[in-house]
């Protein structure tokens, strides 16, 4: 997959892929600098599936406000 493709915006609307524990794509701020960062089975850059495996810690509170924002507009 192309890393233009991968990145995807904070506050982009959830994917169907997108959990609490995983992002569909990279949606660190700077990737460049995420701990992460093409780590083997972790990296959305690196991933067959352009999963991220462990997003910042600030995504849990990010996907629940994602999600309860999408469920209001249902």
């Amino acid at each position: 997959m192309e890393k233009q493709k991968l990145k995807v915006s904070f506050s982009e609307k959830l994917n169907p892929e997108d959990t609490l524990e995983q992002t569909k794509g990279c949606r660190a701020n700077n990737p460049d600098i995420c701990g992460n960062n093409s780590v083997q089975g972790v990296c959305a850059y690196v991933r067959e599936d352009g999963i991220c495996k462990r997003p910042s810690r600030a995504w849990a509170k990010q996907y629940k406000k994602l999600k309860e924002s999408e469920e209001n507009d249902a």
